[in-house]
């Protein structure tokens, strides 16, 4: 298997990783720069709300990111209502950024669960006017149906919450979700902390991790950034290859039979 063989697609469009990363949080534009590179990943997601789109005389952090290297995702973060999401999203179209948007709406301050009534409108609304939508949502299956009917590109459950660093929390509802959702890419979005808490995901059969703080963070974010391209590629490897079944009882590793005594 190579890259080429086994590609991440998303609306039809081909990627070489199945890393997907984020911007905020950096100690500088220069760290993001070279993390980015560190993680092989192809997808970059912005906040629209974070980004420069007036003063173009001021440093930005679009100016740290190889457009012609990257698929910029812009996000529509820190939107509480479908309204204010789909005025981020469109915004984020009209100045040139995407028309690809990773959707969310957020339904509580602390928690900063998503408000899947509200997302479910906004990915209606925005799928009808060409945008190719990604949105960030719980771990529900019904809801992850209705967000497909609605239009999703794909679906981006939570790992846990965004920014925790707790890893995969409920990893039944994502068995379930793996197994029972087909049409369109699953994408683990919020919650990794290292790199086997991505590998996890992506032993679970998910299409892809999506993930920010853990990098940005981490005491070396370059190394962690490194670590977490090695890690999906590892879990993307592992899964496909087919873990053997576990036992409670030990089993030889040397096969007895045709042993000479």
């Amino acid at each position: 298997m190579n890259d080429k063989t086994d590609s991440l697609v998303i609306a039809g469009r081909q990627f070489r990783s199945r890393l997907l990363i984020g911007t905020g949080k950096y100690r500088s534009f220069e760290e993001m720069r070279q993390c980015h590179d560190a993680s092989g990943a192809d997808v970059v997601t912005v906040a629209v709300r974070r980004v420069n789109l007036t003063d173009k005389s001021t440093e930005s952090l679009l100016d740290y990111i190889d457009r012609d290297r990257y698929t910029l995702l812009p996000n529509t973060a820190a939107c509480y209502t479908a309204e204010e999401a789909i005025r981020t999203a469109r915004l984020g179209r009209e100045v040139g950024l995407s028309e690809w948007v990773k959707l969310e709406v957020i339904g509580d301050q602390q928690t900063l669960y998503p408000d899947v009534i509200g997302l479910i409108e906004a990915t209606r609304v925005l799928v009808k006017e060409g945008f190719i939508v990604l949105p960030y949502t719980n771990d529900d299956l019904i809801v992850a149906r209705k967000l497909i009917d609605a239009g999703a590109a794909a679906v981006m459950p939570m790992g846990a919450p965004i920014g925790s660093g707790l890893g995969i929390q409920n990893i039944a509802n994502l068995r379930i979700l793996r197994e029972m959702i087909t049409e369109v890419p699953l994408i683990v979005d919020a919650g990794v902390g290292t790199a086997s808490d991505a590998a996890i995901a992506m032993e679970l059969g998910y299409d892809g991790v999506l993930l920010n703080t853990a990098v940005a963070e981490a005491g070396d974010a370059k190394k962690m950034a490194e670590a977490m391209n090695y890690a999906v590629k590892a879990g993307r490897l592992a899964y496909l290859a087919g873990r053997m079944p576990k036992r409670l009882y030990a089993s030889a590793s040397s096969p007895l039979s045709g042993v000479v005594r």
